[in-house]
């Protein structure tokens, strides 16, 4: 029987944010009232980055697509699972060696699980990130997304972005605050678009695996 993992964060007010960016919003605009308003509507204030999401190359290069503008071949499709969880700490880059042995010889998309257990109620500022030379034996492997379970590729005081930009220069795409708690490492499809956002640099995602047959 085919399984379904929800791998995203849920939105909600209090959800963390890098820090500095805008707090996510729900307000009620429109109430069910008898006779008056048949429906319940809201507004929502959110950042294009908000939880689970994609960035789009926008994000890092202001001559880059937005995200309605992204191709979406790579946010459907085989994925595989590898859990690096014990072995890069806080703080830490994901490099060649972590993956040599865990990922196929070709993998189209590669997820990689950071935290040990997802931090839903709090910012962990020392995330562990991946290094511009994993994201090359990546792309060597025919990768054509990576998907991560902390916050950003690069850690959060980096200037330079350079897992970003070698993402970039792999015509790789990007996932971002994944959650994987409770997923088996494995092989899975992968169900993750962004919405068509004109001038969007990043979009959250409803992010799922599939279990294969």
């Amino acid at each position: 029987m085919t399984r379904i993992y929800d791998i995203s964060q849920t939105i909600r007010p209090g959800i963390p944010v890098w820090p500095g960016d805008s707090e996510f919003t729900l307000e009620r605009t429109w109430n069910i009232e008898p006779g008056e308003c048949p429906v319940n509507v809201s507004a929502i204030r959110l950042s294009t980055h908000t939880g689970s999401h994609a960035d789009s190359r926008l994000h890092f290069d202001d001559k880059g697509v937005d995200c309605a503008e992204t191709k979406l071949d790579a946010y459907i499709g085989p994925a595989h699972l590898i859990d690096l969880s014990s072995e890069v700490t806080a703080g830490a880059l994901v490099e060649p060696h972590h993956l040599d042995g865990k990922v196929p010889e070709v993998a189209e998309r590669v997820l990689i699980k950071l935290f040990k257990s997802f931090p839903h109620d709090g910012w962990d500022p020392d995330f562990p990130a991946i290094s511009a030379d994993a994201i090359r034996f990546l792309a060597a492997r025919k990768c054509k997304l990576i998907g991560l379970d902390v916050p950003s590729l690069d850690p959060q005081d980096s200037k330079t972005l350079d897992a970003h930009f070698a993402v970039d220069a792999a015509g790789m795409a990007i996932l971002e605050g994944l959650v994987f708690d409770d997923v088996p490492v494995g092989d899975y499809e992968l169900i993750a678009l962004p919405l068509k956002i004109s001038g969007a640099d990043g979009s959250p995602v409803r992010a799922i695996l599939r279990s294969l047959p």
